[in-house]
C-alpha cells in the first residue's frame, strides 16, 4: 500500500529543462508542481470530504442529544439499525478515507515534492558557470539547496492538510448552523470577518519577515562554512576570535529577525484568544438564546456547542497553518535567489559536439576584461599548432589563467573567438569541449572521497590495471597504499578529506596528475603542475609529464622556468599581451622581459616583483 503512494509520482521524471526558470513565486512553484496536478486534485477532493465528516458528526451529534431527550426503552428499538450504520461509518469507512487523504499527503506529495525540487534545483545550479560560483558562499547556495525543497513541501502540506479543509469546515459548519436556525450564522460570520482582518495583518507581516529571517540564516552558514573550509589559514594566522567575531554579527542578526517573527506571532496569539472568546459566547450564547424561546431543540444547543469549541481549538492551528505556509513561501522566495538564476553561460540552440582532429588551436582579436576596464586579456591572437607545446609566463595578472578559463570556456569572451580545429568553441557543447582537455591546476583539491573515486574522475570506465598505472606514473601508487583513513579503508578505498585535506599537498598533486594521466585528453593545460613537489618527485613527474605530451598540444603555466625551458615556444604575457614569444635560447637572445625574468630567478622561481622593478 504505502509503495503505492510513494510511486504514484517520480521525483526524477523528464521535464522542460530551461535556462531561466520563473522568477517570481507562483510561477515557479506551478512550475515544479505539474507532475503532481492529478494528486493535487485528489488530495483537495479528499480535504473536502474529511472536512464533511468532521461536520457531519457533529451534527449527528445533535441529534443523538434530541433522540435521547425521549424514552429511553423506546430509543434503541427505533433507531437500531442507524446506530450500527453510524457506527459501522466511524470504525470502518471514516478512518479509509482518512488513510487515503493521509497517505496522499505524508507519501506521496511531502517526500516526492521536496525531492523533486532539491534534484531540478542541484541539477539547475551545476549548469552555473565558474564565474557563478565565484561569486557565492558554496555554504550559501547549499543552505539554499538544502532548506527551499522542505519549505516548498511543507507549503504544499498545509494547502491541504490546513487551509482546503478549514475551508471546507468553515463553509460546512455555516451550512449547519443556518439548517438549524439561519440567524445562528450571523454571529459565526461576524466572527469570521474579524478573523479574516486577523489572517490578513497576519500574512502581511509574515511573509516578509520569514524571508528576512532565512537570508539571516543562509548568511550565518555562508559566513561559518567560509570558515571551516579555509580553517588552515584561521589557525595560521590565530583568528579564532575575528571569525567569532564575524559569525556572532551574522548570528545577532539572525536573533534580531528571528526576534522581529516572533512578535508577530505573539500579537497573533493575544488577538485569536480574544476573537475566539467572543465566538463561543456569540454563537452558543444566541444558540441557548433561541432554545429559551422555543425556537431551538436541546440538539441545536449541544451541535452550536460542539461546533464552536471545535472551531475554537482549531483556529490555533489554522492561524499557525496559515502562517507557517506563508513563512515557508518567503523560505522558497529567498531560496529563489540562488535556484531561479538564469544560467549566465550556456550552449547555444544549435550546438554541436566538437570534432576533433588534429588539436589546432586559434586565438583570434581575443579580449576580456571581466566586465572591468583593466586586467584579463587585450586583443590577444594566436595560433597553435597541432602537437605544438606552449610555454605561458607572466607577472600575476598578465592574464595567464584568463587564457586557460577561457580555453575551457568557464567565461564567454568578451571579444574575439576561439577556435579548435577550426570549429569556435562558443558553437560546441561545453561538455564535448572539456572533454577534449585535461588540465592541471596548482590548487589541486580533491572530492571528499575515496583515492579510487578521485582518480576514475577522470575516466570513469577505466579498468582497475589502468588506474593503477596511471597512479604509477604519477609516482602515486606507493603512498596510496599505505594510506588509511578513520573509518578504517585502506588504499585505493581510503578517503581522502574535504578538498583532500588528509593529504599532503604532494600527494593531492600526484592524484591530481594520475587523474589528469587517466583522462589521455588530446588537449593538456598545466597551471604550476608541479610547484606542490619536492625536488626528487619533480624530476621524476617531469620525465611522465614530457612523455605523456607527446602527440598533445600542451599549454603550460609556470613561474618556475626551468619547468617549460625546453617547450616549443614559449610566450610572455604582459598586461594582457603577448610581448614576447619563441623558443628558450631565442628569449634569451632577445634580451627582454624573459631574459630578466631568468636572470632574476632565485632556486629557479620567478621573482614577479624584482621582475616588476
Amino acid at each position: 500500500m504505502f509503495k503505492f503512494f510513494e510511486t504514484l509520482v517520480d521525483p526524477y521524471c523528464d521535464y522542460n529543462e530551461v535556462d531561466a526558470p520563473p522568477t517570481k513565486l507562483w510561477p515557479f512553484m506551478r512550475e515544479y508542481a505539474k507532475p503532481f496536478r492529478k494528486v493535487f486534485v485528489f488530495a483537495t477532493i479528499m480535504s473536502i470530504i474529511v472536512a464533511a465528516v468532521e461536520i457531519g458528526m457533529i451534527a449527528y451529534m445533535g441529534r443523538i442529544v434530541d433522540l435521547l431527550t425521549g424514552d429511553p426503552s423506546q430509543v434503541w428499538a427505533a433507531h437500531r439499525t442507524e446506530f450500527i450504520l453510524v457506527i459501522l461509518f466511524v470504525l470502518i469507512l471514516r478512518p479509509a478515507l482518512q488513510a487515503f487523504d493521509v497517505l496522499l499527503l505524508n507519501n506521496t506529495v511531502l517526500p516526492n515534492f521536496g525531492t523533486l525540487i532539491r534534484w531540478r534545483a542541484h541539477k539547475h545550479v551545476l549548469r552555473q558557470s565558474v564565474g557563478w560560483f565565484e561569486n557565492d558562499f558554496a555554504g550559501r547556495i547549499a543552505n539554499r539547496i538544502m532548506q527551499t525543497p522542505p519549505a516548498a513541501g511543507e507549503a504544499v502540506f498545509q494547502v491541504f492538510d490546513a487551509i482546503t479543509f478549514s475551508l471546507a469546515y468553515v463553509l460546512g459548519a455555516a451550512f449547519l448552523l443556518a439548517d438549524a436556525d439561519p440567524r445562528l450564522v450571523l454571529p459565526m460570520l461576524g466572527w469570521l470577518v474579524l478573523y479574516g482582518c486577523l489572517v490578513r495583518w497576519t500574512v502581511k507581516r509574515v511573509g516578509p519577515a520569514s524571508q528576512k529571517a532565512s537570508d539571516a540564516r543562509s548568511q550565518v552558514t555562508g559566513r561559518v562554512v567560509d570558515a571551516y573550509t579555509n580553517i588552515h589559514s584561521v589557525k595560521l594566522f590565530a583568528h579564532n576570535k575575528r571569525e567569532l567575531d564575524y559569525a556572532k554579527e551574522a548570528i545577532e542578526y539572525t536573533r534580531e529577525t528571528f526576534q522581529q517573527e516572533m512578535r508577530i506571532f505573539t500579537l497573533m496569539d493575544v488577538m485569536l484568544v480574544t476573537l475566539n472568546g467572543l465566538l463561543v459566547v456569540s454563537v452558543v450564547g444566541w444558540a441557548i438564546w433561541l432554545w429559551m424561546q422555543g425556537l431551538a431543540s436541546v440538539g441545536v444547543v449541544a451541535a452550536a456547542t460542539a461546533l464552536s469549541l471545535r472551531l475554537n481549538a482549531m483556529t490555533g492551528w489554522i492561524m499557525w497553518a496559515l502562517t507557517s505556509f506563508f513563512r515557508q513561501l518567503g523560505v522558497v522566495a529567498e531560496g529563489m535567489e540562488t535556484i531561479a538564476q538564469p544560467i549566465d553561460l550556456v550552449d547555444s540552440r544549435d550546438a554541436k559536439s566538437l570534432s576533433f582532429t588534429d588539436g589546432k588551436i586559434e586565438l583570434d582579436g581575443l579580449s576580456h576584461h571581466y566586465g572591468r576596464d583593466s586586467g584579463g586579456l587585450d586583443n590577444v591572437s594566436l595560433t597553435i599548432a597541432p602537437g605544438e607545446k606552449i610555454g605561458l609566463i607572466g607577472r600575476s595578472g598578465a592574464g595567464k589563467s584568463t587564457l586557460v578559463k577561457l580555453l575551457l570556456r568557464f567565461y564567454d569572451t568578451e571579444k574575439g573567438r576561439i577556435l579548435i580545429d577550426g570549429q569556435d568553441i562558443s558553437a560546441i557543447t561545453q561538455d564535448s569541449l572539456r572533454h577534449l582537455i585535461g588540465m592541471v591546476q596548482q590548487d589541486s583539491s580533491l572530492m571528499h572521497r575515496s583515492v579510487r573515486d578521485n582518480l576514475l574522475y577522470g575516466r570513469p570506465d577505466a579498468t582497475e590495471a589502468e588506474m593503477v598505472e596511471a597512479a604509477k606514473k604519477a609516482e602515486a601508487h606507493e603512498f596510496i597504499l599505505e594510506l588509511e583513513d578513520p573509518q578504517g579503508r585502506t588504499g585505493y578505498d581510503a578517503h581522502v578529506g574535504e578538498r583532500g585535506v588528509k593529504l599532503s599537498g604532494g600527494q593531492r598533486q600526484r592524484i591530481t596528475l594520475a587523474r589528469v594521466i587517466l583522462k589521455d585528453a588530446p588537449i593538456l593545460l598545466l597551471d604550476e603542475a608541479t610547484s606542490a613537489l619536492d625536488s626528487e618527485v619533480e624530476a621524476a613527474i617531469q620525465r611522465t609529464l614530457y612523455g605523456m605530451m607527446a602527440g598533445k598540444t600542451v599549454i603550460a603555466i609556470a613561474h618556475r622556468l626551468s619547468t617549460i625551458a625546453e617547450m616549443d615556444r614559449i610566450l610572455v604575457l604582459d598586461q594582457g599581451r603577448i610581448v614576447e614569444q619563441g623558443s628558450h635560447r631565442e628569449l634569451l637572445a632577445q634580451n627582454g622581459l624573459y631574459a630578466g625574468f631568468w636572470a632574476r630567478q632565485s632556486g629557479g622561481f620567478l621573482n614577479a616583483d624584482e621582475a616588476a622593478e
